[in-house]
């Protein structure tokens, strides 16, 4: 072919295509290789967030699955499917009959057998793997043994969908497509901004999961997006919220705290309040009378089922009039009123919380004969409070005279009786109805004290 023959390729049309080409061939390679970096990233997440849901319903459960209350497991999951990407929480027991399940229709049935499971992996205690349900959906679940002073009780089974991780490459893909056909001479600028936009999100989250997995609840992302890794943002804080206020409530007071303490600690997480520091407060114990021959009696399991339930009323109790459970000893329930947070009518809120007490107890009484046999002790004036203990074992307490009169106190009220001292009754007047009761001789007190017993409903 003569060189006048010969097709002739303009240079604006070479330098097209040319530009054409690095800009589809750039496109595609970064876009492989981000979309790929994104698919593990998101992946790994979504194992470390099923992670962390896993091992909250563990730590929760064991007691509930061991006393095998359904109630407390299923009130455990009730919100689990509100998480972002949690499909399903089972708790199993050793005969794998579920006791707990997000479906209730489900509770108390045999769990079905997984098929076709893929990418097996175990990580410390924690055992996951990918399948696909009858329904066509792609789930990863995550499996972790719930044990009991080395005793195994069950199993946790959580799932969590994995479609969206697909569903977001797929759009992906759509984009980078549109974006090369249309902006052919941008294309490497919108790349490089469209791999910044999605790489960068997910390297926060990773960072932040990072944070959180090291115990630093603070951890936030500061993302807004309106897609799915907005809502994953969104979730994930809310995640870390949650998580600090159980970590703050576990190490600061233990389980049953009010939410007026939870808020000082959360305003003031890092002030003195925990310090030891004088205070005027109400300190109530109870007790059980002849709890030691009923103990003796019972099966066991009878013994802590009553127990609990014991307990579930002096708390509720407690906590809805301002106090605080300070500690459970044996069969005996130490609440305080008016420490940390103050409360200027803390000596009616004890006297509130007294009646309100025995009178739930004596109307769950006819189920239970041990609730009927609670007897109260109140007494106030300055006690010490603040976090007393060693550096592996601390706890938020009061000391004093005031608390060892309450526990003197307690011991001279009967079975549904409510004893208190005369500070009180000083304090409260013609506010509540009492028999004087004759001086009573306790230990550590030189001198007989005044001492009266409470009967009826405080006056309004």
């Amino acid at each position: 072919m003569s060189q006048k023959n010969k097709l002739i390729i303009p240079i604006w049309m070479q330098l097209s295509i040319a530009t054409t080409l690095i800009i589809v061939t750039t496109i595609f390679s970064l876009s492989y290789f981000i979309l790929k970096q994104q698919k593990v990233m998101l992946y790994e997440q979504t194992v470390k967030l099923g992670t962390v849901s896993v091992n909250y319903f563990v730590n929760n459960a064991r007691i509930s699955l061991l006393d095998d209350n359904i109630l407390q497991l299923n009130t455990l999951l009730k919100e689990a499917t509100a998480i972002e990407g949690i499909h399903y929480a089972v708790i199993i027991n050793n005969e794998n009959t579920i006791k707990a399940h997000t479906d209730y229709k489900l509770i108390g049935k045999q769990l079905a057998k997984f098929r076709q499971m893929a990418d097996f992996t175990t990580k410390g205690e924690i055992t996951y793997f990918s399948y696909r349900s009858s329904l066509g959906e792609q789930l990863l679940n995550l499996t972790r043994t719930i044990k009991f002073q080395k005793k195994t009780l069950g199993k946790v089974h959580v799932g969590v969908s994995i479609d969206f991780i697909e569903h977001l490459i797929y759009e992906r893909s759509r984009s980078i497509l549109g974006i090369t056909a249309v902006i052919v001479v941008l294309g490497i600028l919108v790349a490089m901004l469209l791999g910044l936009r999605f790489s960068k999100p997910v390297s926060e989250l990773v960072e932040a999961t990072h944070k959180i997995a090291q115990g630093n609840y603070n951890a936030r992302v500061n993302l807004i997006r309106n897609d799915e890794l907005g809502s994953l943002a969104t979730a994930f804080n809310k995640m870390s919220v949650e998580l600090w206020k159980k970590s703050l409530m576990q190490e600061s007071f233990g389980k049953y705290v009010g939410p007026d303490v939870l808020d000082l600690i959360m305003a003031e997480p890092e002030t003195v309040w925990l310090k030891g520091k004088k205070g005027q407060a109400t300190v109530l114990f109870t007790d059980i009378r002849g709890f030691t021959a009923y103990s003796e009696d019972n099966e066991p399991e009878v013994v802590v089922s009553n127990l609990n339930q014991y307990f579930e009323i002096a708390t509720n109790a407690i906590i809805r009039h301002g106090g605080y459970i300070d500690k459970f000893i044996g069969d005996a329930v130490l609440g305080v009123f008016g420490v940390p947070i103050f409360h200027q009518d803390h000596q009616k809120r004890a006297v509130c919380c007294a009646l309100e007490m025995q009178q739930n107890l004596k109307a769950a009484g006819t189920d239970n004969a041990l609730l009927t046999s609670i007897g109260i002790g109140l007494n106030s004036g300055e006690v010490v409070s603040g976090n007393i203990g060693s550096q592996d074992k601390m706890e938020y307490t009061v000391i004093g005279d005031t608390v060892n009169v309450a526990s003197r106190l307690n011991g001279l009220a009967g079975s549904g009786e409510i004893i208190i001292s005369k500070k009180i009754r000083e304090e409260l007047g013609h506010e509540i109805k009492v028999k004087a009761l004759a001086p009573q001789k306790i230990k550590g007190k030189s001198e007989p004290i005044e001492v009266f017993k409470l009967s009826g409903e405080i006056n309004a």
